[in-house]
């Protein structure tokens, strides 16, 4: 009885039974942390500023730029993912100068970033909550002709319920690291329903596609057209950057320069023990960490004080009246390492002497400094791949 009472909700609705559980289990989930989530915000602070936008309320002063056609919603995730649709965005309006253009983050940073970058530009908004009521609401406030997902962004409701109102979803940039694609087989019967409301995969590799397809995607509409992260990297290298860290880090012009991007934890003991043999026979040598996430920075700190290491925080460089006395340099800034990249005599691409699959080592070498990495690089084998 129960069976068929559910068989007839779908049918009414067209919904794979996948994605009406995924529904039901979305709801309850929102049904049991809201107060708790509501009582952090409360508490912290954090989350309170546009929280209406996660649920699908958008002011319409947020989409004043969001008025002619055709309409084009891009979501990205991070600091990297803004950074290609700002060059996206740019080609698009070469392109298609009619077009009107709304870019939606997750994070505070994210939205920072893309005011800083395109504020005068595009409309842009938080992105909604993956739960149907959010995502069918914010939808029908934007209501674009094009949904773009940068990466691998592969949120259930929002696709499934865009493509029910008749929108063109893409992926663009798309890759499946092999920690990912395992999982991902897991869940093939879901994702399989999922990916075919797409009407075009960009593919990064051919390696990504085979795996993208494994999962469900259509062969057809998959293709592959590189990194578009990698195109943008040489435009970015700016005449004078070197000089311009190495003045504000009060670094000679002949000193050498170890750079360690992207670290992540059990990763600073190695590079501090490698580094401290290497200044025994090069002790002016400097050494710029930057870790991957910045609530790390405390347990860096600790870490250099337990081995009575001297350090110098970004945020303390540059300021009226400080030089540098120290060896290595802490980053607790966001958005610089790609420039700091530039001061750089060698740079360490991290997430790789632990499994976390690496970063993108062309990142530095776009500055033509040599990069190493440790054994872990699963997500950019095209990346380290020999030219």
């Amino acid at each position: 009885m129960i069976f068929d009472i559910t068989e007839n909700i779908l049918i009414v609705y067209n919904m794979n039974i996948f994605y009406f559980l995924y529904r039901v289990l979305t709801v309850i989930l929102l049904s049991l942390l809201l107060f708790p989530f509501l009582m952090f915000i409360l508490i912290t602070g954090k989350y309170r500023k546009h929280l209406n936008e996660r649920f699908g309320f958008i002011p319409h002063d947020n989409l004043k730029k969001f008025i002619t056609g055709p309409r084009i919603w891009i979501h990205a995730v991070s600091l990297g993912e803004i950074k290609v649709a700002n060059s996206i965005i740019a080609s698009l309006k070469a392109q298609i100068p009619e077009c009107s253009v709304l870019l939606s983050t997750t994070t505070e940073h994210g939205r920072n970033l893309a005011v800083e970058l395109l504020g005068d530009e595009v409309s842009i908004i938080y992105s909604p909550v993956d739960i149907f009521f959010s995502v069918k609401k914010s939808l029908r406030h934007v209501d674009p002709d094009i949904l773009v997902f940068l990466e691998t962004e592969i949120w259930p409701s929002w696709i499934i319920e865009a493509h029910r109102m008749g929108i063109k979803i893409v992926l663009l940039n798309g890759r499946i690291s092999k920690r990912s694609f395992k999982r991902y087989l897991r869940l093939k019967p879901f994702l399989k329903n999922i990916l075919s409301n797409f009407h075009t995969l960009s593919m990064i590799s051919e390696e990504d596609k085979k795996r993208i397809t494994s999962i469900g995607a259509e062969p057809e509409r998959t293709v592959v057209n590189g990194n578009a992260k990698y195109d943008l990297l040489i435009k970015q290298t700016l005449p004078g950057m070197n000089e311009k860290i190495r003045s504000i880090f009060d670094i000679g012009s002949d000193t050498k320069v170890i750079i360690a991007g992207s670290t992540r934890t059990g990763e600073e003991v190695i590079l501090l023990d490698a580094f401290c043999k290497i200044i025994k026979h090069f002790p002016d040598t400097i050494l710029i960490i930057a870790p991957r996430h910045l609530e790390r920075i405390k347990d860096i700190v600790e870490l250099l004080q337990k081995n009575e290491l001297g350090y110098h925080l970004r945020s303390e460089l540059g300021t009226s009246g400080f030089g540098r006395k120290e060896n290595i340099l802490v980053i607790d800034s966001y958005g610089e390492l790609f420039n700091i990249y530039s001061a750089g005599s060698i740079a360490f691409c991290g997430a790789s002497l632990v499994p976390l699959g690496g970063q993108n080592p062309l990142e530095a070498a776009a500055w033509g400094i040599p990069v190493f990495h440790g054994p872990h690089m699963d997500d950019f084998l095209d990346a380290k791949r020999p030219a």
